[in-house]
């Protein structure tokens, strides 16, 4: 690796352990909520308080179970493991419906929203894959019987992609295709063939991330755009009246072309082909070229497809997400740059989205001023930093 950052607390293992237990010290054990199971998401940003102790949301328990698994698979304390356990009893017995599907939002343990998201059930996919690989009783089963509902009811095999949501009848909520559903998607399938060595789930990854990320994207001239119609023909006119959609904005996401960046350096560990790495360079090339905010830092929220930026907002996601990517990428190819970029990341990260209580803040001003995030259900139970130091660990504690 390179000299500058030889001292650098970045590739210390030991900071960056540090730095994944103050993530989730802030959120445990005020998050298990030990009378009704599952956790509790809704911690105000600045003290850590229950805003809401009831709403259970599907993404977020699903992430809390991948953060307990990482930190006990990677020697955590004691109480990591039973976490995790406590986390994957509740999505198989609360969030799991009779029918195999997950219900997408809960109040307690009662069913409030029942619609069959695909964003959803590919954060189902990914909790039991980490529960899998942490050897949790009933995981590797239920992992394969989520599959199994996947492919029955999300997977397209004519397209090679997932449709998207569903009603609780496993009914058309709409024309709309996506591929952030996707590429969550493709991270849930690398993760369960990381855990459980079955090929079908690392030919459906590949498949996705080739249609996504070459086939379609070569029609963008390689930036990956979000939305679709229903013979998967991008829809430029989404949302288009609708830029600051906090989930389906219009423009590209600099954040998401990190993440497909670093899960394509992930899967080019598995395979001979040379299609995955050269895909990483050129959207973590685009990421930091259209996205990095040269005044402030940070990364914009969208571009439209002049590089022109339409929201400026920064969130800690993206962030995160380029700092993964920085890190395979500078151990994938050896390259000077990838370790700048890791280091720049990560400096802007903790003078910026660190908040008092050491998780981080969801979203800033463009000139990086946090902003107030504590309404509705929350999903971000600090899943993405601890998803940063999982990539970085992987490169520099080897």
């Amino acid at each position: 690796m390179d000299d500058a950052l030889a001292d650098s607390r970045f590739a210390d293992p030991v900071w960056l352990r540090e730095h994944r237990e103050a993530v989730i010290d802030f959120y445990y054990p005020t998050c298990m909520d030990d009378e009704r199971g599952g956790y509790v998401a809704q911690l105000t940003e600045e003290t850590g308080e229950v805003y809401d102790g009831d709403a259970k949301h599907l993404v977020a328990t699903c992430r809390f179970v991948v953060n307990f698994c990482r930190l006990a698979r990677d020697g955590g304390p004691d109480w990591a493991l039973p976490a995790a356990e406590h986390g994957v009893d509740f999505l198989l017995n609360a969030h799991r419906a009779d029918d195999g599907g997950y219900h997408w939002l809960l109040d307690g343990t009662e069913p409030v929203d029942s619609h069959r998201s695909a964003y959803g059930h590919a954060f189902a996919l990914l909790a039991l894959a980490e529960a899998t690989s942490v050897g949790i009783d009933g995981a590797r089963e239920a992992l394969d019987e989520t599959y199994e509902v996947v492919d029955e009811h999300f997977w397209e095999a004519s397209q090679g992609l997932c449709r998207s949501d569903l009603d609780a009848d496993w009914e058309p909520q709409e024309s709309y295709r996506g591929q952030n559903a996707n590429m969550h998607a493709c991270e849930a399938h690398l993760a369960a063939y990381d855990a459980t060595g079955d090929e079908r789930y690392l030919d459906r990854a590949t498949r996705i991330a080739r249609r996504l990320t070459v086939d379609l994207a070569g029609e963008t001239g390689g930036r990956i755009w979000e939305h679709y119609t229903t013979d998967w023909t991008h829809d430029f006119d989404y949302n288009r009246d609708d830029k600051r959609h906090q989930f389906r904005p219009w423009g590209y996401q600099p954040g998401h072309h990190a993440e497909w960046a670093k899960l394509l350096t992930e899967l080019s560990h598995h395979t001979d082909a040379t299609w995955p790495l050269e895909r990483a360079e050129d959207l973590f090339a685009h990421t930091v070229g259209d996205g990095w905010d040269d005044e402030h830092g940070g990364l914009v929220y969208t571009h439209n497809p002049d590089g022109e930026t339409i929201v400026a907002d920064k969130y800690g996601w993206p962030v995160a997400e380029a700092i993964g990517a920085a890190a395979r990428l500078a151990d994938a190819t050896g390259e000077e740059w990838y370790v700048e970029w890791y280091d720049r990341l990560w400096t802007y990260a903790v003078e910026n989205l660190v908040a008092p209580g050491g998780n981080w803040y969801a979203k800033l001003t463009p000139d990086n001023e946090p902003v107030d995030t504590d309404d509705g259900p929350a999903v971000e139970p600090g899943y993405h930093p601890v998803g940063a130091v999982e990539a970085s660990l992987a490169v520099f504690d080897e």
